[in-house]
C-alpha cells in the first residue's frame, strides 16, 4: 500500500503536462497616461512625449493648447500599458492590466490611469483600460535622504481593461485535437498516449512526434467540451527528465534535478580574499607656523587565504550526496558556480550545464 500510495504522488494530470493546441494567450500593448500623482511624475522638460501627449489628449477633449507651449506638470506619467488576452475571452469580459512608467516620474502610487486602448499583433483595438493604480510598494524622501521599499514605477489595475473584440479561437481541427507537451520528451508523450488509449479506447490517441499527441474528439461542441474535461484530468507518471543543472552566475543560485549524478573525482577548494582599506587623513599646519592643510590617502592592503581542502567523489552518487560533498568543502554560491563549471570540463558532472 505504501508503494502504491509513492507511486501515485508522482503522477500528474495531462494538463499540467500539455495544453490544447490552439487554446493559447495574446498580448496586447498600448500606450497611456496616469494622472493624481502627488508631484511623483514625470518631468515634461526632460520628457517631451509626455507634454505631447497631454496636448493630444486636451484637444481630443476640446481643450486647444498651442504646441509650442511648454508645460510643467508634475502629477502626470507616461506609462505603457500590457496585458494577455485569455482564450475564449468574450466582448465585456475583464482582465488585468500592469503600467509600467515609460519616463522619469518617481512613483506611479496613488495614479489613475485614462482610458488607453490596447492593440494586439495586427494593430486591431481589443481592450480599453481605464482605472486606479495598485503599487505595492512605498517610498519617501527628504533632506537628500530616500527610501524606497518594492518598485514605485509599475502598478497593475485588477479588471482595468474591458475586453471590446475577441479573437477565434479554433478548438482542435475536423474530428482531431492536438495536445502539445510543455517539454519534448518521447517518453512522457508515449506514457500520454498510453493512458488515453488505456482510459477511453485503443487508437483514440496517436504521437505525431515528441511534443505533439494527436487525439479523436467528438465534433459536437458540448460533447467535445466534456470529452476534453476528462482527458485533462487522466493521471500520468512522466518519465525521468535529462540530468540538468541550472546556474544563475547573477543571483548565485544554483538548481539540479534528481536525475544529476558524478563520476570519480577530486575537488580542491580554497579561499582566497583581498581587503583594500582606504583612509583620507588632513594634515593641519598650526596658525602661526604658516602653510596650507594638505589631504593624504593611506591605503591597506590585506590578503587572507583560507585552509585549501581536498575532498574525493565517488561515482554514481545521487544529487543529496553530491550536495553534502560540495558542502564539505564550505563552499558558497559563487563558489559553487566555479566548481561545478569546473567539473563538467573535466567530465565528472553526468548533466547538462545550462547557465541563464
Amino acid at each position: 500500500m505504501l508503494a502504491l500510495m509513492s507511486a501515485s504522488a508522482w503522477a500528474e494530470r495531462i494538463k499540467d503536462l500539455a495544453s490544447v493546441q490552439g487554446v493559447r494567450n495574446n498580448q496586447l500593448v498600448g500606450y497611456g497616461l496616469v494622472f493624481g500623482l502627488d508631484g511623483t511624475g514625470d518631468q515634461t522638460t526632460q520628457t517631451p512625449f509626455t507634454q505631447q501627449s497631454i496636448i493630444n489628449m486636451l484637444a481630443q477633449l476640446g481643450t486647444t493648447l498651442a504646441t509650442t507651449q511648454s508645460l510643467q506638470l508634475k502629477n502626470v506619467a507616461a506609462v505603457m500599458v500590457t496585458a494577455s488576452l485569455p482564450p475564449f475571452a468574450r466582448i465585456g469580459q475583464q482582465i488585468d492590466v500592469t503600467v509600467s512608467s515609460m519616463g522619469n516620474a518617481k512613483s506611479l502610487r496613488g495614479g489613475t490611469l485614462v482610458m488607453t486602448p490596447l492593440k494586439g499583433a495586427d494593430g486591431q483595438i481589443y481592450a480599453q483600460a481605464q482605472g486606479s493604480l495598485l503599487v505595492g510598494g512605498a517610498g519617501a524622501s527628504g533632506a537628500g535622504s530616500k527610501v524606497a521599499i518594492n518598485h514605485l514605477s509599475a502598478g497593475r489595475v485588477i479588471g482595468g481593461a474591458t475586453v471590446e473584440r475577441e479573437v477565434p479561437t479554433a478548438l482542435g481541427q475536423g474530428s482531431f485535437i492536438h495536445y502539445e507537451m510543455a517539454t519534448t520528451d518521447f517518453g512522457t508523450t508515449q506514457r500520454v498516449v498510453d493512458v488515453i488509449n488505456r482510459e477511453i479506447g485503443p487508437g483514440t490517441a496517436q504521437a505525431v512526434d515528441g511534443r505533439v499527441v494527436r487525439v479523436v474528439a467528438p465534433e459536437e461542441s458540448d460533447r467535445r467540451v466534456a470529452f476534453l474535461g476528462r482527458l485533462e484530468n487522466l493521471d500520468v507518471h512522466p518519465a525521468k527528465s535529462v540530468a540538468k543543472v541550472i546556474i544563475n552566475p547573477r543571483t548565485g543560485s544554483v538548481v539540479m534535478n534528481q536525475t544529476v549524478t558524478i563520476e570519480s573525482c577530486a575537488v580542491a577548494h580554497g579561499n582566497l580574499s583581498v581587503v583594500v582599506n582606504t583612509e583620507q587623513k588632513v594634515s593641519q599646519p598650526n596658525p602661526l607656523a604658516g602653510g596650507q592643510t594638505v589631504t593624504t590617502t593611506q591605503s591597506e592592503i590585506d590578503i587572507k587565504q583560507g585552509g585549501g581542502s581536498l575532498i574525493q567523489l565517488k561515482a554514481g552518487v545521487k544529487l543529496s550526496d553530491v550536495v553534502k560533498a560540495i558542502n564539505a568543502l564550505g563552499a558558497g554560491p559563487q563558489d559553487l558556480l566555479s566548481i561545478l563549471q569546473s567539473m563538467k570540463a573535466a567530465g565528472a558532472l553526468r548533466a547538462d550545464l545550462e547557465i541563464i
